[in-house]
C-alpha cells in the first residue's frame, strides 16, 4: 500500500474517533434534563457528568501519549475505542447520577487514549507539508459531529429515552475498532530507543494536575473556603514541585521533554492554545443560557443555534488546512485570533432586543476563526516535535487545550451564578426554564455575560500577541531517526500493517 493510500486510510480512522467524540459533546448537554429528571440528580451531580469526563481526559493524554511513543498508536488507539465504547454502554444503563459519573470517568479515560494519539498517528502518516491540510480536514469532522449531535440529540430526547445518546456511540465504537485494527500500521520506535515508562513522574504529573482541576471545580461549586479545595490546591503545587525535580534529576525516559520549551515555536504554540481554549471553550455554554433566559427558547431550539458555528468551522477547516500549509501557521494563527476575538467583542455587545439572525452571524463569524486557528496551531506544534515523542507532543498540546477548556467552563458558571441565583441557573444549565428571566435577572445576566466576553476577547488578543512574537523562521525540532514500521509477523496483526 503507498503512502498517499495509506493516510487517506489513517485520516479516515481519527475521523471515526473524532466524530463519536464531537457527536457525544453535543448530545450530552441537551440531555441533562431528561437526564437529572430521569435519575433524579441535582444540580453538583449534572456539572460533575460533564467535568469528570473532562478532568479524566485532561490529566491522562500525556502519560497515554507516552505509552503510545513506546508501545505503538495502533494498540493505544484501539484499546481507546474499547474503552470509549465499554463507557458508552455503562452511561446507557446508569442507574443513578453518582453511576453515570463514574461511567464518565470511564468514557473519559477512552477518550484520552483516542486525543493523545489522533494527531500523532495523522502527524506519522501525512508528510509534514501536508498536516496542515489533515487537522483542517479533521476539523470538518468535528463541525460536522457537532451538527449532527443537535440533530440526533434532538431526536433522541423527542421519541426517545435519553439512554440512547450513549448507546448510539456502542455501534460506531464497533466500527472504530474493527477499521483501526485492520488500517492502521504498527509503527515503533527505532531498535533500542523505546525507553522505560516513568511511573513516578506519569503518578506525580497526573496526581498535581487532578489535584489543580478539582480544586478550581470544587472551589467554584462549592465555596472557596471549602476544605477539600483549599486541600486540593495546596497541594497541587507540591506534587508538581516533586514531578519537575523527579524529570529534572532522576528520570531518564521523561514523559515531558522539557527540552520541547526551548523551541519558541512550540512553546508560544502551546501558550496561545491554552488560552484560546480558556476563551472559546465556555462560548456555546453562555450562549445557550442567553436564548433560553433571554430570548426564551428551549433547549433544543438553542442548540439549533449552534449549527452556524460548527457548519462554518467545517466549512473553513480543510481552507484553513491549506492556507497554513501553503503561508505557515504563524499569519493563518493570528488571523484566526483576530477573528476570533472581533466575534467575542460582538457577542459582549449583545442586549434583549438582539436577533437570532445576529447570533447566528456572530456564530459564523466564530466559527470561521476557530477553523483558521486550529490547523494552524496543531501544526505548529506538532510540526516542532520529533516523530519518535509524537505521542508527547500531542499528549502535552491536549493538556494544554483541555485545561483551558475545563477552566472556561467553570468561569463560565461562576459568572452566571455571581449574578443570578443559582437555582436558576441550574434551570438553565439543564434546560427546563419555564418562560424568560425577569426583566431585572435579565439585566443582570446580560451584564456578566457581556463581562466574561469582554474577558475572553482580551485573552485571544493576549494569545495573538504570543504567536506574533513567535520567529518567523523558527525551525522544528527534528529527530536523528524516523519511526519505522514494524515487522510483519505471522499473525492475525500482520495484515493490518501494509
Amino acid at each position: 500500500m503507498g503512502i498517499m493510500e495509506y493516510k487517506w486510510k489513517a485520516l479516515s480512522v481519527t475521523a471515526i474517533g473524532a466524530l463519536m467524540a464531537a457527536v457525544d459533546s453535543t448530545v450530552v448537554l441537551l440531555a441533562l434534563f431528561p437526564m437529572a429528571a430521569d435519575l433524579h440528580s441535582d444540580f453538583v451531580t449534572m456539572i460533575w457528568v460533564i467535568i469528570a469526563y473532562l478532568v479524566v481526559n485532561t490529566a491522562l493524554v500525556l502519560s497515554l501519549g507516552r505509552l503510545a511513543d513506546m508501545y505503538g498508536r495502533k494498540l493505544l488507539y484501539n484499546v481507546g475505542f474499547v474503552v470509549f465504547t465499554i463507557g458508552s454502554a455503562f452511561c446507557g444503563f446508569a442507574p443513578n447520577g453518582l453511576s453515570l459519573v463514574g461511567f464518565r470517568v470511564v468514557q473519559g479515560t477512552g477518550a484520552a487514549l483516542l486525543t493523545s494519539n489522533s494527531f500523532a498517528i495523522l502527524s506519522e502518516a501525512f508528510p509534514r507539508n501536508e498536516t496542515g491540510r489533515a487537522f483542517g480536514i479533521q476539523a470538518v469532522v468535528w463541525g460536522l459531529g457537532n451538527v449532527l449531535g443537535v440533530i440526533i440529540g434532538g431526536v433522541i430526547i423527542t421519541y426517545t429515552s435519553w439512554r440512547w445518546i450513549f448507546l448510539i456511540n456502542v455501534p460506531i465504537g464497533i466500527v472504530g475498532t474493527v477499521w483501526a485494527y485492520r488500517t492502521l500500521r504498527t509503527v515503533l520506535p527505532p531498535k533500542g530507543q523505546r525507553g522505560t515508562f516513568d511511573l513516578p513522574a506519569a503518578v506525580t504529573f497526573t496526581g498535581g494536575l487532578l489535584s489543580l482541576l478539582l480544586g478550581i471545580t470544587w472551589g467554584l461549586l462549592y465555596s472557596w473556603s471549602n476544605t477539600t479545595a483549599l486541600t486540593a490546591l495546596a497541594l497541587s503545587p507540591l506534587i508538581f514541585a516533586i514531578f519537575i525535580a523527579w524529570e529534572a534529576r532522576f528520570s531518564k525516559n521523561p514523559i515531558l521533554d522539557f527540552s520541547f520549551f526551548r523551541n519558541r515555536v512550540f512553546a508560544f504554540s502551546l501558550a496561545a492554545a491554552l488560552l484560546q481554549f480558556l476563551a472559546v471553550f465556555s462560548v456555546n455554554f453562555l450562549l445557550i443560557f442567553y436564548l433560553e433566559g433571554i430570548e426564551g427558547l428551549s433547549a433544543l431550539e438553542s442548540a439549533y443555534l449552534i449549527i452556524p458555528f460548527a457548519l462554518a468551522a467545517a466549512a473553513m477547516g480543510p481552507i484553513g488546512g491549506i492556507l497554513t500549509d501553503r503561508f505557515g501557521f504563524r499569519r493563518i494563527s493570528i488571523l484566526g485570533l483576530a477573528i476570533g476575538a472581533a466575534s467575542l467583542f460582538l457577542f459582549s455587545q449583545l442586549t434583549v432586543n438582539s436577533t437570532l439572525l445576529e447570533i447566528g452571524v456572530i456564530e459564523t463569524i466564530s466559527g470561521v476563526g476557530l477553523a483558521l486557528f486550529w490547523p494552524a496551531n496543531t501544526s505548529a506544534i506538532m510540526s516542532s516535535t520529533p516523530p519518535t515523542k509524537y505521542g508527547v507532543g500531542s499528549g502535552t498540546m491536549n493538556t494544554f487545550r483541555n485545561t483551558g477548556g475545563i477552566l472556561s467552563f467553570a468561569l463560565s458558571l461562576t459568572a452566571a451564578t455571581s449574578v443570578i441565583p443559582p437555582g436558576v441557573v441550574y434551570q438553565l444549565f439543564i434546560g427546563n426554564l419555564s418562560g424568560k428571566l425577569p426583566a431585572n435577572l435579565a439585566n443582570s445576566y446580560l451584564s456578566g455575560q457581556s463581562f466574561a466576553f469582554e474577558i475572553s476577547a482580551v485573552l485571544l488578543v493576549l494569545a495573538l500577541i504570543i504567536i506574533a512574537l513567535t520567529k518567523v523562521g523558527a525551525r522544528p525540532i527534528i529527530s536523528e531517526e524516523p519511526l519505522t514500521p514494524a515487522p510483519a509477523q505471522p499473525s492475525a496483526q500482520s495484515n493490518t500493517a501494509a
